[in-house]
Parts: C-alpha cells; sequence; structure tokens
C-alpha cells in the first residue's frame, strides 16, 4: 500500500515541474499578460499566477479530493484527509513581469501543524528543491547538507521587505548585519531565497512578516539540510520568516531581534 506522504509527495514534485513550465510560457510572453495590483503598487497579479495556481488546484482535487488547498490567489478550500497543500503558483511576481529570473513555484504539504512536504521549482534554472520531513533535503533528487561552520562574516544574508511592514526594521537588519562584518542580499522571490540557504549559497534569510505560502517550504529545506529556524505555524496568516545554518544562526537572531523591542515578533493568526 502506497504511504500518503510519499504519494502527495510524487504529485508535489511532478506537479510543480509542470506548472513551471506553464508559467515559463507566460513569461516568454509576459509583455502581453494584463497586470492587477493587490494592495500596493509593487503587489502584482497577473493572468499568469491564477491559471498556473487553477491549474496546479485541478490536479489536486483530481487525485486527492479531500485534501484542503490554500492558495494564494484562489484562497483556501476545506477538506477531510486532514492533509493541507498551501500553493504559491509564482512567488516573485515583480521579478517575473521585469525578465528577471529570480521566481519560483512553491508547493508545501502540511497535517495540522507539521510541515510534511516542501518542493521549490525554478523554471528558468531547470532546478527544483525539495524536503521531505525526516528524510533530508535534495537539489535535482541529490541530497545536500549546510556547512554548520560558516559564519555570518563569510556569507550573504538575504533580507525581506514589503509593504505589510514599516521599512525600518528591515532598514536596522541590514545595518546590523553590515556592522556584523556580513552583507545583505535581496532578489524579490523569499521562497527562492530560503531555497538557497538550504542550499548552502546564502548564509541566512530573515523577513518580518511572511505569508505561510512563501515561507513553510523554505523552512522545511533548511531544517532538513541542518539549518535552524524561527518557529512558523502553519496556521499562521503573518509572521517571522527566519532560517540560516547553524553557524550563522545566533548572530543572525541577536541582529533581527535588536530591532523589537518587546524581541522577536510572533506569527498572526
Amino acid at each position: 500500500m502506497t504511504d500518503p506522504v510519499d504519494a502527495r509527495a510524487a504529485l508535489a514534485s511532478d506537479l510543480a515541474r509542470r506548472a513551471g513550465q506553464v508559467a515559463l510560457e507566460y513569461y516568454r510572453n509576459r509583455d502581453a499578460l494584463e497586470i492587477e495590483t493587490k494592495n500596493g503598487e509593487l503587489d502584482l497579479v497577473t493572468i499568469a499566477d491564477r491559471a498556473v495556481e487553477d491549474m496546479i488546484r485541478a490536479e489536486i482535487a483530481s487525485q486527492f479530493p479531500d485534501d484542503a488547498i490554500l492558495g494564494e490567489e484562489g484562497g483556501a478550500a476545506g477538506g477531510s484527509s486532514g492533509y493541507t497543500w498551501v500553493i504559491d503558483p509564482i512567488d516573485g511576481t515583480v521579478p517575473f513581469l521585469m525578465g528577471l529570473p529570480h521566481w519560483c513555484i512553491v508547493i508545501t504539504v502540511i497535517e495540522g501543524a507539521q510541515t510534511l512536504v516542501g518542493v521549490i521549482d525554478v523554471p528558468l534554472q531547470g532546478e527544483q528543491f525539495m524536503a521531505r520531513a525526516g528524510q533530508g533535503f535534495t537539489i535535482d533528487g541529490v541530497k545536500s547538507t549546510l556547512d554548520p561552520t560558516r559564519r555570518i562574516d563569510q556569507c550573504l544574508v538575504a533580507v525581506g521587505a514589503s509593504d505589510r511592514t514599516p521599512p525600518e526594521p528591515a532598514a536596522g537588519i541590514i545595518l546590523g548585519l553590515m556592522q556584523a562584518g556580513g552583507m545583505f542580499y535581496r532578489n524579490g522571490s523569499g521562497a527562492n531565497m530560503l531555497a538557497c540557504v538550504a542550499a548552502g549559497r546564502l548564509g541566512g534569510y530573515v523577513e518580518t512578516a511572511m505569508n505561510p505560502w512563501d515561507s513553510l517550504a523554505g523552512l522545511l529545506m533548511i531544517q532538513e539540510a541542518g539549518g535552524v529556524t524561527h518557529p512558523y505555524p502553519a496556521d499562521a496568516k503573518l509572521g517571522l520568516c527566519m532560517g540560516a545554518s547553524a553557524g550563522v544562526w545566533d548572530k543572525l537572531q541577536e541582529v533581527v531581534a535588536a530591532q523589537f523591542a518587546d524581541g522577536l515578533p510572533k506569527a498572526t493568526r
């Protein structure tokens, strides 16, 4: 009998790859896309986002009709199986529209508060990152682990920011990183940057208010690669998303905590 998580993991990987190819066709014809704003001038959505999410939702509903789904564009659909799929059809819509390579497809499977499967597919690189709870982190199927000795002054640390929060905390984190001898990085896709932390390409990532469809897959990847993450409840609406390799973690946490009088912010429900 097929393990239920194995079956969902297999679909998540295959579906992310296929959805990425659909998104890639839109990307190649992006000048013709109709663009809408959501919460701000740089919070954008296109027919590509909706078409990719619709495709993913239809496949999940066909194969696992009792599973719940939470998507960035389509919202929540209930289920009775106990499993929930959390989807960002195109994370990094602004880079996508500007012709930059830093966008990706994100599919996560959770059960209650536990993240079981995380897949981040980057079509322009032809690369897929994947993690299974308790089974490790892979890049295109090859297992990968982090170097625990790397320090904050030996790497780039990515900082996410949006109009969901005031600019001062992000600016303070960047200043703190530079004062600690490190350097900041940002490419417009939080999920992509989290995957790069798990892959050892970045030393850490922090964003003070991030959605679950952007956060959960990459946080699982960092954990399974041997890194450290700040708790992010699966039922949160917005929360602090932070993860790093073990040697970077303590200093990064110190830098971030210094921006908040009441300590590190919690996730909101």
